[in-house]
């Protein structure tokens, strides 16, 4: 029997309880979930570098480590996705804004792939105003954003913050 497998893609720059609580409930929809870093070849960027990230995204996902492949890439989603064998792009949506450019996106991978289907899920209210970009603005003037992402990410955010 073959595995229901998607793909999550996104920065993960750090990953967030917000990102865990998608993962999460992705899993009850597939039996899969492969966590795709993206980034940019030409332009790196980002708090953590990709190897970072993968080591943080590891250690939170070793609960359901047996359902859970982190990997990363560049390019185009639906390649990606087509590579890994995945027929479901997972995205999460917090606001209104979201949706949108969302929306475009899949639209856009639709004509791409027609194959690989999109499935949004609604943030969990708790998260849904918690981004990366916000946690990382918090901690880098000093604040506490610990709430929001797991302790390791956490410890990891005020280490680099501290030099």
């Amino acid at each position: 029997m073959n595995k229901r497998r998607a793909v999550y893609p996104g920065s993960f720059d750090p990953i967030t309880n917000g990102h865990l609580d998608i993962v999460r409930r992705a899993l009850s929809l597939v039996d899969e979930v492969v966590i795709a870093i993206a980034y940019n070849q030409e332009k790196p960027s980002g708090l953590f570098d990709v190897a970072e990230r993968i080591e943080l995204i590891r250690a939170v996902t070793a609960p359901f480590a047996k359902k859970v492949k982190i990997d990363s890439f560049h390019g185009l989603l639906v390649d990606y996705a087509r590579k890994v064998g995945a027929v479901t792009i997972i995205r999460g949506l917090r606001a209104v804004a979201d949706f949108e450019y969302e929306f475009q996106m899949a639209s856009m991978n639709r004509h791409l792939a027609g194959d690989v289907e999109t499935v949004f899920l609604m943030a969990d209210e708790q998260y849904f105003y918690t981004s990366s970009k916000l946690v990382k603005e918090v901690m880098s003037f000093g604040g506490d954003a610990s709430a929001f992402v797991p302790p390791v990410v956490a410890k990891r955010l005020r280490k680099k913050f501290k030099s």
